[in-house]
């Protein structure tokens, strides 16, 4: 039998897990990712929800209310946080929430719905560390919250007519002030594409990938090797039809645009224009592993309708 019931739907998951077989063996993978599981079922155990099932390296978990899925998904990022075995491999979750009504079918103890549907969405678009939701659950929050949220961006949702904007819950330090930079959206912009090198490795984000991450961990789709680069150091990702550099780490990311004096991004969001350079944890000239960016226009003009082959008149 099912009924409709309001609950928040919270998706965990381990970041990275493919990598930890090949950097741990199977065996003690396997293991770590197994106390990644319990640890998660136990924050959610401790803030009265309900964990639904595990899926591979996820956690699905409904809540009472907002604040519950909050503080779970806090305790659950600060506790996997510490488990970092001896290899140095740090672990990081992916989590999103959100509040609203679902199908609550109560023989299989499953739930369903698109509120479930799109707290999986949030949980796919969040990076390792990252705690998301979406601002109408965010307006659930008590104020015990406040200092900790984080504006990000609007994303359209399929079978949804206005889009969903997205709030980061920071949990690492309440102090830590997040601003952000953006730009307009043009109307009738084309398709871009930023096309991103280092070292000989190329990534193009553009309508087919929205992000590359960029840090010291090995997972990352740019590995910098610089002992002042962050594991999750920074990402760029595109949002309607503009590109952001997104930084999240200790010591920053220099940024030079083509004919402009480098800028110093620290723990903000900046607009990527035409072309330039990214440096991670040092200036440019100080640093031995560069990122090149450049912005292309894809779109071009159709072409007129060849016209149509004379007609000749017969008597």
């Amino acid at each position: 039998m099912a009924s409709m019931t309001d609950r928040v739907v919270l998706f965990s998951d381990v970041a990275g897990s493919t990598s930890l077989y090949e950097v741990l063996g199977d065996k003690r993978a396997f293991a770590l990712i197994e106390q990644c599981l319990d640890t998660m079922s136990q924050c959610t155990t401790e803030l009265h929800g309900r964990v639904v099932k595990t899926i591979g390296d996820a956690v699905m978990a409904v809540f009472d209310d907002a604040d519950a899925a909050a503080a779970a998904a806090t305790e659950m990022q600060l506790r996997v946080d510490k488990l970092t075995p001896a290899t140095g491999v740090k672990l990081g979750l992916r989590i999103g929430f959100h509040f609203g009504p679902v199908v609550d079918q109560e023989k299989d103890k499953d739930v369903f719905g698109d509120t479930v549907n799109l707290a999986s969405r949030l949980c796919d678009l969040a990076s390792r560390g990252q705690v998301i939701t979406s601002m109408e659950t965010a307006k659930c929050l008590s104020p015990l919250f406040a200092a900790n949220l984080r504006r990000l961006y609007a994303i359209q949702v399929k079978g949804r007519e206005k889009e969903v904007e997205l709030i980061e819950i920071v949990w690492q330090s309440a102090t830590e002030e997040l601003t952000a930079i953006t730009a307009p959206v043009a109307p009738g912009a084309g398709t871009a594409v930023i096309e991103l090198e280092l070292a000989g490795t190329r990534i193009d984000v553009g309508p087919d990938r929205r992000k590359v991450t960029i840090g010291r961990d090995h997972e990352a789709d740019f590995t910098i090797r610089d002992d002042r680069v962050s594991r999750a150091h920074a990402m760029i990702e595109r949002r309607r039809g503009h590109f952001f550099l997104v930084d999240h780490s200790a010591n920053g990311t220099y940024v030079t645009l083509e004919g402009k004096p480098e800028m110093d991004v620290h723990r903000e969001e900046l607009t990527l224009l035409g072309h330039g350079w990214i440096s991670f944890g040092r200036p440019r000239a100080e640093s031995h592993q560069v990122l090149e960016f450049r912005i292309v226009e894809t779109w071009r003009p159709e072409r007129p309708a060849p016209a149509a082959a004379p007609t000749t008149a017969h008597a």
